[in-house]
């Protein structure tokens, strides 16, 4: 794809999601107003960034319990489940293990289970970031993650294990195409599985004894949207930032003040305190200053919910998409195993055909799956501003 091609793309994505994105920005400005005020936070304008919980503004899941429905609770608690069982770092690798060889993956091999590290280590300071190696390339596969008995954990091993069995499926390919179909690809495939860590998944594995009821899926998908939704926007305006200072586009003289004017036009967000060009806020994002290329992180985040519709269809899952799992599903397994298998011999829009049956990715499959939030959120601003 050129380079302008690529770009475009990510704008049309963009487009596709914004209406959501824009119903989130006006709910949780509604409800900072009513916490802070008219005079810190705007009715009409763009939210202080210093307010939404993180450095970048980049997810808000830290504001969830201010911005949390009446009856959110989701009828468990899986942090308390998991201690109450006893559960330990091992298990829980071995649960998320056990999702991919129900959809017809082979177990992890031995050596896994030897060189991976699943606990802080007691007589040495290690950098505890969760991360997924295949060091020969074929079949030396480790987990570095320092695992806490928690949900947040349970589903991080989930996603972790999927870059695992992504590095071992394209083993058999030459050298070269070892490695996703596109950068949004491995980011993807993790994030995917993650989707499935439904109440019925819990149940097939017997961490929950029943589905709770419906009706409380709100909470849950307001709490995903604050860390899947927020994100779109400032998933796309680093590269963008980027490609603007290095094409010269946009001067030096004015990186910060480029750096502002795209949260502003993207996320809605303006810096809580004047900034100039004496400042360089760029250069907080470790992704720029290291230069990590950052689209990646934007298209994984639609391609987790276009591929998760798909596998969700094959399975014969006839709920709404955010209550399907694809667990023990083989004839889903088999068409997750194929894409997988490819590595990178083969264009990214084959690998995605293979999947979703599509050539182009689409994030329409974000709106079915938040489509019960969409009309919450309609609801609680109704007459309210919304954009900024």
């Amino acid at each position: 794809m050129p380079p302008d091609a690529y770009a475009k793309e990510l704008d049309r994505l963009w487009e596709q999601v914004r209406p959501l994105y824009t119903s989130l920005h006006a709910y949780v400005r509604m409800k900072l107003v009513e916490t802070y005020g008219k005079d810190v936070v705007p009715e009409k304008g763009p939210i202080p960034a210093h307010l939404l919980g993180n450095m970048w503004a980049q997810q808000w899941s830290a504001l969830y319990p201010l911005l949390a429905p009446k009856d959110a609770d989701p009828g468990y608690d899986l942090t308390k489940i998991l201690v109450e069982k006893k559960t330990d770092a091992r298990q829980m690798v071995r649960t998320g293990e056990g999702f991919f060889t129900s959809l017809g993956f082979g177990p992890l091999p031995k050596s896994f289970w030897e060189r991976s590290l699943f606990t802080r280590p007691r007589d040495r300071e290690v950098v505890c970031h969760a991360s997924a190696w295949c060091i020969d390339w074929v079949d030396d596969l480790r987990l570095k993650m320092c695992i806490e008995i928690n949900a947040e954990d349970f589903a991080t091993v989930h996603h972790e294990l999927g870059h695992n069995v992504y590095q071992r499926a394209y083993n058999r390919q030459p050298f070269l195409f070892r490695d996703s179909a596109n950068d949004g690809f491995h980011e993807a495939i993790g994030d995917t599985v993650a989707l499935s860590l439904t109440p019925e998944y819990l149940v097939k594995i017997d961490l929950l004894p029943k589905t709770p009821p419906p009706g409380k899926e709100i909470g849950y998908l307001l709490n995903l949207a604050l860390d899947k939704i927020a994100f779109l926007p400032f998933g796309l305006l680093i590269d963008k930032w980027r490609w603007q200072a290095f094409s010269g586009e946009v001067p030096e003289a004015r990186w910060n003040q480029a750096w502002w004017d795209l949260k502003r036009k993207y996320q809605g967000v303006v810096p809580p305190m004047a900034r100039t060009e004496g400042d360089f806020d760029p250069g907080a994002k470790y992704h720029v200053a290291s230069g990590t290329p950052y689209s990646r992180y934007f298209l994984a985040d639609v391609l987790q919910f276009q591929m998760h519709r798909a596998l969700a269809k094959t399975a014969g899952c006839a709920t709404p998409i955010h209550t399907c799992s694809i667990y023990g599903n083989k004839e889903a397994g088999a068409r997750l195993i194929k894409m997988l298998e490819m590595g990178q011999s083969r264009p990214w829009p084959d690998a995605l055909e293979a999947v979703t049956g599509q050539r182009q990715m689409d994030a329409t499959a974000i709106l079915d799956y938040f489509a019960p939030l969409q009309k919450w959120l309609d609801e609680q601003t109704k007459g309210v501003p919304k954009g900024w």
